[in-house]
């Protein structure tokens, strides 16, 4: 037999014969040697790591696939957010991205360019560590992904090791897709089986990674092009052409159809060249994603809380189809804007039939000339929101009547009008409009605000209806008595109700933020808000600049922000809810320690001292991670009164059962 010196230097030997034969075929598309021989090269590593155990690596080629079935999937916190994408919809659309960005500078600066094909794939993020592939993740919610190593080890365009000269930690951002050619014919496998077939790649795609079985992923096909970065040590790199240069001699792989653009002539130019030639790629593309070169100007650029700034995709077309428009109605939101809606006869678009479509606003019927009984073109924008792009106006019979502007709320009859010069919007003033009302209460007791179970749909209406509620203020004016008056409600039904409306009185300030229904403040801005003021007083007194300041808060959000708290309605109505015990401030949040990282809880049962939502809240923050449905992987059952169906199968997995008692200890 072989000394051991020998059989190690033979065995790297071979890794890395295999390792540049997976760079030529997977990443170069142009492989050096033939199946065969690739296959002979594995058997040999195979047959010597066997015979010798204590030299295999992780990073071997050998290791690709993990044995046995993984039991899920942890949650893992990204060093970095994983941002998603602005789109853009026609070259004017980019042309106003760039010249937003330009003014965003404040300085004359000539900008260059990197663009590439927006793979329609799944996104994840590759960390490596002193060269070794140590971690994989999804994209998740963009804060925390899942821990899907294993899986994307089968993808034999991401390296297992890096090539020389990497750096200690990397952490790179791609997209992982399947061909056309993969799809096709995994789809024709699923047909013979009589399984259902996948919708598209994306969703092949998706679902691959999702798999408990590596094995099964391996079988695939999936690949991977790395596109971006979230971590690089000691990065000497100042924009992205360097970068994509430079991981691509660390043998990660990279678009080759991706350009170096000096202007944004060139940025169309590439932009109408592969929205002709989309077809011609073997994987599926929606757009081009078009990406400001330099580092520092996109530093000084920065990012909202969804979407970098200095970045944006160029969508192609998508799916179009020429419809009739029945009727038009019009909608009134829960901030009170009035929103035209084309009832359409009903056309398939893009796969799916269509049966209305937006008409976002009065100028925008205006722009198209939009009449009732016209014969519309349209699509569906982003894949996604049914719109119509042009009225086909020589189909017109003369009998099409044009769309006349309201002069009242079409719900509440009331006064309506622009919010500024500049506003395309138009709005219903009245502040008790019921169609707004409504809306506004079923917002503010939802799960992610106030959290009032019990007061649903049904009951919202019944209560402003009979004008029991007038403003969100009311709700906690509610007596047992309104309630039994409705026919929805006896004794106990009434009483649970009473006794939710007194627990979300301890809501934390960020949720009453989001329960308000400020414009353009979703959960996240409403959770900075908190953050940063602590204290409802605070924001009542605030100026734009004072939002500006924030990095996450940009002009829009700032003057939304600035006006709500204006109003002598709102000032009214917050007076009133701290004279009704709601609490106004931020509550004191729990260390942030991650003592519960990685840990999965269920709760089960009512809970006496601590509601259930604030209970979440406090172990979310620690780190772990709620889940529905228990399973021998689940780490705490927490249980209250009256438990149900979990408490039982818990008991019988053998999972740790926690009583509330003993779990406000161990939140402690």
């Amino acid at each position: 037999m072989k000394n051991l010196d020998k059989v190690g230097k033979e065995i790297a030997s071979l890794r890395l014969k295999i390792r540049q034969a997976d760079y030529c075929y997977y990443v170069l598309s142009d492989p050096e040697i033939s199946d065969k021989a690739y296959d002979d090269l594995l058997r040999d590593l195979k047959f010597l790591e066997k015979d010798n155990p204590q030299l295999i690596t992780p990073d071997s080629p050998t290791q690709r696939v993990a044995q046995g079935i993984s039991s899920g999937f942890k949650t893992v916190k990204h060093r970095e957010k994983m941002l998603s994408l602005d789109n853009t919809y026609s070259i004017q659309e980019l042309k106003e991205w760039e010249e937003k960005i330009k003014r965003m500078l404040k300085r004359e600066v000539a900008l260059d360019y990197v663009v590439e094909p927006k793979i329609d794939g799944v996104s994840c993020s590759l960390t490596y560590k002193n060269g070794a592939f140590l971690l994989g993740t999804t994209r998740g919610d963009g804060q925390a992904g899942e821990d899907v190593t294993p899986n994307l080890k089968t993808i034999k365009s991401i390296p297992l090791r890096l090539s020389k000269n990497y750096p200690q930690l990397l952490e790179v951002r791609g997209e992982v897709f399947m061909s056309k050619k993969d799809f096709a014919k995994i789809n024709k496998e699923r047909i013979e089986s009589k399984e259902t077939v996948f919708a598209n790649p994306r969703n092949a795609t998706s679902g691959s990674l999702k798999l408990l079985d590596s094995k099964l992923v391996a079988k695939r096909h999936l690949r991977c092009l790395v596109h971006s970065y979230g971590w690089v040590d000691d990065a000497d790199f100042t924009n992205h052409k360097q970068f994509l240069k430079r991981i691509s001699t660390w043998g990660l792989p990279i678009d080759f159809n991706s350009k170096h653009c000096q202007s944004i002539k060139q940025v169309i130019d590439y932009c109408l060249r592969w929205e002709k030639q989309r077809d011609s790629l073997d994987y599926e593309v929606d757009g081009i994603v078009v990406k400001v070169n330099s580092f520092s100007l996109r530093r000084q650029l920065g990012s909202t809380m969804k979407s970098p700034r200095w970045a944006v995709a160029y969508k192609f077309p998508a799916h179009q189809a020429t419809t009739k428009i029945a009727k038009i109605e019009f909608g009134v939101g829960r901030t009170g804007i009035i929103t035209p809606v084309a009832i359409l006869e009903p056309i398939e678009c893009g796969g799916v039939t269509i049966s209305r479509a937006t008409l976002h606003n009065f100028d925008e019927i205006q722009r198209l000339d939009i009449r009732n009984k016209d014969t519309v073109l349209i699509e569906r924008a982003g894949e996604v929101i049914p719109k119509i792009i042009k009225v086909i106006s020589s189909k017109r019979k003369g009998k099409e009547k044009k769309v006349l502007i309201p002069t009242k709320c079409p719900v509440c009859s009331g006064k309506v009008a622009k919010e500024a010069q500049v506003e395309v919007y138009l709005y219903c003033l009245n502040p008790d409009c019921p169609a707004q009302l409504k809306k506004s209460v079923l917002h503010f007791i939802s799960r992610n605000a106030l959290d009032i179970e019990g007061m649903g749909e049904s009951v919202v209406a019944e209560l402003v209806d009979r004008k029991i509620i007038k403003t969100l203020a009311d709700i906690y004016l509610l007596k047992k008595e309104d309630l039994l008056s409705l026919p929805l409600f006896k004794e106990k039904r009434a009483n649970n109700l009473i006794q939710a409306i007194i627990g979300s009185k301890q809501r934390s300030l960020s949720r009453l933020l989001y329960g308000l229904g400020i414009r353009h403040v979703g959960e996240k801005a409403a959770m900075l808000l908190a953050d940063n003021f602590k204290n409802i007083d605070k924001l009542l007194l605030l100026k734009e600049e004072d939002l500006t300041a924030i990095s996450e808060i940009g002009p829009t959000m700032a003057l939304s922000i600035v006006n709500y708290f204006a109003q002598p309605q709102t000032k009214k109505m917050i007076n009133l809810l701290k004279k009704l015990g709601i609490s106004t401030k931020e509550l004191n949040k729990p260390l942030l320690d991650n003592s519960f990282s990685g840990l999965t809880f269920i709760f089960t049962g009512e809970l006496n001292s601590i509601a259930r939502n604030q209970a979440k809240e406090i172990i979310q923050k620690k780190g772990a991670k709620v889940v529905s449905t228990v399973s021998k992987n689940t780490d705490f059952v927490v249980v209250g009164k009256n438990p149900g169906s979990k408490f039982s199968k818990a008991k019988a997995l053998g999972v740790r059962i926690v009583y509330e008692d003993e779990f406000l200890k161990l939140i402690k």
